[in-house]
């Protein structure tokens, strides 16, 4: 039976290695669960509905309707786990019961595309914006699980191993294509039944190691009206503020490159010859390729960054975090297109993305205005992460189609003319993202 129950929990013990990677385990599953989504699936399978004239635009769209629900959600269902418990704790029963629903959205995702024929389009989005539902009903009482039971002294070593866990699931997720390819050609179907697979384990992990603590008071009742205040209430805190925008900005550069990799490899790379000596068949393969060593990169520099953060400060580490992702998209403009020099800036993109990704929840737990509300203002801040989605890829996606007709017209600079100005844009996401964590002022 469900209870009200206090946020307030008391001091919390020392946590193992092993304790603070199977905390992390369930990210491993969501982040295999994510990257096959958006960088695999649903760039190919907005190309097969929309065909290649307006492939951006498509992939804007659903983008937009998913990641909005996904904005609205994720603060309810993390100020919910606040406030109701039951005798399987707070957070745990809206992980199970988010990704057992998540899982069942992803057979609406593989059943509903139709080649050539946008009428499939609003089964599918319907298809995602329920994925991104359920998921967000297990993600965000997950992101307060973190914070109730890790001491200070190791947030930013179990920032660390959030970091390390995403960026397997990722890994996982990078060498999937390869296993589901056959003469050229990408088993989609796989790819999901694989995702639901990864996401189902890395849950089990997480809820059955992981013991929630105990509560010591009683917490006012959910009342919509407060809730809705307290929505704001969070972005009135100045370093909450400043670290909000600046992973927002950071995040709208990410979006504004990951989400069209598998185009330019189409559209601009095509032959994906690697070091003269290995060929992929295909684009999701080539992308593929960039993801893997961009997890070459990142894994080693998410749990070191979180590490030296404790020692040296966060904003250093996301200073030199920030500025090899942003010479990542310059290299793309300035560059002829080479899928080994495209690939090898898999590695440098995935160094800098590592880094800022371990370092930036530290920061965010760090600045957190009131311990009594970890869920619901860890879900403020989960909409840094999911608002840019709204706007980031639709504008992106838009102007890319644009450009590129336009740079195809007789006397254009190019019918690749779109993604020379997307990269630009994304570097200018990047370096507004890091000139502004000089402002945080809790954060050294």
């Amino acid at each position: 039976m469900a209870t009200a129950a206090a946020a307030v929990i008391p001091e919390r013990p020392h946590m193992s290695t092993f304790r603070q990677a199977m905390l992390s385990l369930f990210w491993f599953g969501t982040g295999a669960h994510w990257t096959i989504i958006l960088i695999t699936t649903l760039p190919r399978q907005a190309e097969i509905m929309g065909g290649d004239a307006v492939k951006g635009q498509t992939l804007g769209t659903v983008l937009a309707f998913g990641a909005f629900v996904s904005m609205v959600v994720a603060p309810i269902f993390g100020a919910l786990s606040d406030r109701i418990v039951t005798r399987f704790g707070r957070r745990r029963p809206w992980i199970v019961l988010g990704t057992v629903m998540n899982i069942v959205g992803l057979a609406g995702l593989a059943l509903f595309p139709r080649a050539n024929d946008l009428s499939s389009l609003p089964l599918y989005i319907f298809a995602f914006m329920w994925v991104e539902f359920w998921n967000n009903v297990a993600t965000a009482p997950y992101s307060a699980l973190i914070p109730d039971v890790v001491p200070q002294d190791q947030r930013g070593s179990a920032s660390g191993w959030y970091g390390l866990m995403n960026i397997l699931g990722t890994i996982v997720a990078a060498l999937a294509p390869f296993l589901f390819t056959s003469d050229g050609v990408t088993n989609i179907t796989a790819l999901y039944i694989f995702a639901a697979g990864v996401l189902l384990f890395g849950m089990l992990g997480t809820v059955i190691f992981v013991q929630e603590p105990g509560v010591t008071k009683l917490p006012p009742p959910f009342k919509l009206g407060e809730f809705a205040r307290g929505l704001i209430s969070p972005l009135r805190d100045h370093d909450f503020r400043w670290v909000f925008l600046t992973r927002f900005l950071m995040v709208m550069g990410l979006f504004t490159v990951q989400q069209f990799l598998q185009f330019y490899m189409d559209d601009v790379v095509k032959v994906f010859d690697l070091f003269g000596r290995f060929t992929v068949e295909n684009a999701i393969q080539a992308t593929s390729v960039f993801l893997f060593l961009f997890l070459v990169g990142a894994a080693p520099s998410s749990i070191t960054a979180g590490i030296l953060s404790d020692r040296y400060g966060r904003k250093l580490m996301v200073y030199i975090s920030s500025a090899f992702q942003a010479i990542v998209p310059i290299i793309f403009i300035l560059f002829a297109p080479n899928f080994t020099i495209t690939a090898l800036l898999g590695l440098v993109f995935g160094i800098g993305y590592g880094a800022y990704q371990s370092v930036d929840w530290a920061m965010a737990s760090e600045v957190l205005p009131s311990e009594d509300d970890f869920g619901k203002d860890m879900g403020v801040w989960h909409v840094a992460m999911t608002f840019p989605q709204v706007i980031a890829v639709p504008i992106a996606g838009v102007l890319l189609d644009y450009f590129n007709r336009v740079g195809a017209e007789p006397g254009g600079v190019g019918p690749n003319f779109g993604y020379t100005v997307i990269f630009a844009m994304a570097t200018l996401y990047f370096i507004l993202g890091t000139i502004l964590v000089r402002r945080i002022r809790k954060v050294r």
